[in-house]
């Protein structure tokens, strides 16, 4: 990641080295879990890069790959997830509302005010995270609904939530899409100057919170 962005977007973003358009967008996904397998599609280039960065990471990705990973497969069924949701959102009021859950989880800037906070998922490498994307003054972060356990080397077990944040300055485009096979799943893509990905989906408020996404990046610019 370029030393701009870097420090700043914090998460494991998707690189987006191509979805061509007329690929279906149940498809998605799918490629995002496989990013950084081979493929005939992929320049040499690309891959060299995307396998030197990975070296980089080094273990730490692994395991918090690996956490990521529990925590998908021990995501809730549809029944769960609407009993998850309910619970989190008892748990947004007893806080106080979702501005103080917003600065309670993230650094926020004097003067920097929250716009707007969706209940949705976020794609990974390891699959759908369910968590709050908030839009603000700002930037754009999402903080994961549960923690996530982690191995350390030394074999403690940690627990955090999983959280992106992108400078609305950074951002170069905020796109909105949905499956081809079934229109009443959409998604938000976000894309950073810097060439990287991000994908929410899930949104109970999906066309007002897009909105609100466009009108923050435009007037950051």
């Amino acid at each position: 990641m370029k030393n701009q962005i870097s420090g700043q977007v914090i998460g494991i973003p998707i690189s987006s080295t191509a979805y061509p358009a007329e690929m279906p967008l149940d498809g998605i996904l799918c490629i995002a879990s496989n990013q950084y397998c081979a493929s005939p599609n992929f320049r040499q280039s690309k891959i060299e890069l995307i396998r030197i960065r990975m070296n980089k990471l080094g273990q730490k990705v692994e395991n918090l790959a690996q956490g990521i990973r529990n925590h998908v497969k021990l995501g809730p069924k549809l029944s769960e997830t609407v009993k998850g949701k309910l619970r989190l959102g008892a748990k947004i009021l007893q806080l106080g509302g979702v501005t103080k859950v917003f600065k309670q989880n993230f650094s926020v800037s004097t003067g920097e005010k929250l716009l707007k906070a969706s209940q949705c998922y976020l794609s990974t490498t390891a699959g759908p995270i369910a968590g709050l994307l908030f839009i603000s003054t700002n930037r754009i972060a999402f903080c994961s609904e549960r923690s996530i356990k982690v191995s350390t080397s030394a074999g403690d077990l940690l627990r955090f939530r999983y959280k992106v944040s992108v400078p609305l300055n950074k951002i170069n485009r905020a796109n909105e899409s949905e499956n081809v096979k079934d229109p009443s799943r959409k998604y938000i893509n976000i894309v950073t100057k810097d060439d990287f990905e991000f994908w929410f989906m899930g949104f109970f408020d999906h066309q007002r919170t897009y909105e609100f996404l466009q009108l923050a990046v435009y007037e950051s610019q």
